[in-house]
């Protein structure tokens, strides 16, 4: 007998041997798996990349990756369940760019680990004495994507900056 523990990973729990309940369970499953494939082509999920900012001390900026920004920036402020425990400290963080273009999670992930690793690599430069932390370090996220952009195929996506920085 099989039973589906998602839609996409069946798992065997006890085998039947009786081969009229296995072209059932089969036509089961394939049935499912089409209905789920269809759904997915009729709708498909924009992905986006988001960096946040916080707000109070200790300032920091957090890159991530959802379907439903809205939603995402709730999580982290705390308002709703779910979010990143990295996020808990600095509340509340506000929208400072989005990245939108992505048709899979996959292509979102990739870009959001090589930001990360990006920014990661890239030197910081010494603070202005009239620039605030904040700032700073929106400008060395905002390096880090120039050099990304610079560096792949990027001209399918759209970012928007909320934040200004000089």
């Amino acid at each position: 007998m099989m039973r589906l523990i998602s839609g996409t990973f069946p798992s065997v729990k006890l085998r039947d041997h009786n081969p009229i309940s296995k072209s059932k369970t089969s036509k089961a499953i394939s049935s499912s798996s089409s209905s789920q494939q269809k759904s997915k082509v009729s709708n498909p999920k924009s992905w986006s990349v988001y960096l946040i900012l916080s707000t109070n001390e200790p300032i920091k900026t957090y890159v991530g990756i959802t379907t439903d920004f809205a939603r995402r920036l709730k999580q982290h402020n705390g308002e709703i369940k779910g979010g990143a425990k990295a996020s808990s400290a600095g509340r509340p963080w506000l929208c400072a760019c989005i990245i939108t273009g992505f048709t899979c999670l996959s292509q979102a992930s990739s870009f959001e680990s090589k930001w990360k690793i990006f920014t990661r690599k890239s030197p910081r430069r010494k603070r202005d004495e009239e620039m605030s932390q904040s700032e700073a370090l929106l400008q060395h996220r905002r390096r880090a994507l120039d050099k990304l952009h610079d560096s792949f195929e990027c001209s399918h996506l759209q970012t928007d900056w909320k934040i200004v920085t000089r």
